[in-house]
């Protein structure tokens, strides 16, 4: 696949979710999210051509990526094209400061490159992923330890005309007699108010439907990309429909970064406990 013709399956994917969002329908959008939830550390354009390829892929490496879990790809398989960032580090001080990317080199342009899914591999098992089921568990004080790390100062209390979370700037509050998969679900809706509304100027360029589906959007992903169920919480993602792509791929992206900024959080949370709990095991 040539990097046009990546870029043109990009924009055919945002066109099909700008048209099911138009003609009423919410599923398209639900199972894109789900792919970011998935693919979090991924661009929003890169996951937009991994649910167009392979929606049902969970998890995706590199050729090469996969001989590290002593697993190679199958004879035969496509791999997925993604967009891979082509960096140089020459002529560094001569670049604007968006053109770095950290301190690895300068983005210069894109190229296709492909991954595969775990599926598209044999090998080794691969170790199993410890997310909840239906419950929240250890990821509900992840996230609480993720939220006043932010710097937001997080308080249970009862709210006026019966709210279940509410956010303001620097400051959360949720009810307390909420269950623990309801309290993750308020949590991760208000917290990504603070990251998306109340630290940008987006709050003056959305209205407050906007604001509450971007939201929910986010708390979407964060509770599966945890395993946490989210029946109890729905919401009309068809809100995001605005009358043109421009603007769903402008809520996309942010609900996006938002969503990726709490899912690595809360992960890099677990990921240290876990590590700490082998340590002691090991000792």
């Amino acid at each position: 696949m040539k990097r046009e013709e990546a870029m043109k399956l990009v924009e055919n994917g945002i066109a099909a979710l700008n048209d099911a969002l138009k003609a009423g329908h919410s599923e398209t959008l639900e199972r894109f999210l789900a792919t970011l939830a998935r693919f979090h550390n991924y661009s929003f354009g890169n996951a937009i051509l991994i649910a167009a390829q392979k929606p049902e892929a969970t998890h995706v490496a590199g050729f090469h990526a996969w001989k590290k879990f002593n697993r190679s790809v199958k004879k035969g398989e496509h791999g997925i094209a993604i967009l891979a960032p082509m960096v140089s580090h020459k002529n560094r001080e001569q670049r604007g400061p968006e053109q770095r990317d950290g301190d690895s080199g300068l983005i210069f342009g894109f190229k296709v490159a492909y991954v595969f899914d775990v599926t598209q591999t044999e090998g080794e098992p691969m170790p199993e992923f410890a997310n909840a089921i239906g419950e929240p568990g250890d990821w509900l004080s992840h996230l609480q330890e993720s939220i006043r790390e932010a710097g937001i100062d997080l308080e249970y209390e009862f709210l006026p005309r019966g709210a279940l979370g509410c956010s303001m700037p620097g400051k959360i509050r949720v009810r307390p007699d909420l269950d623990p998969g309801k309290t993750f679900a308020v949590l991760a809706h208000e917290f990504a108010h603070e990251l998306l509304h109340q630290r940008t100027e987006r709050r003056k360029e959305t209205n407050q439907r906007i604001r509450e589906t971007e939201a929910e959007a986010v708390a979407y992903a964060v509770c599966l990309s945890c395993g946490i169920d989210t029946t109890t919480r729905s919401a009309d993602y068809i809100q995001l429909y605005r009358g043109n792509e421009e603007t769903l791929r402008e809520s996309l992206t942010f609900v996006q970064k938002a969503a990726t900024e709490i899912i690595t959080a809360i992960r890099a949370k677990h990921d240290g406990m876990a590590r700490e709990v082998n340590s002691t095991l090991a000792a």
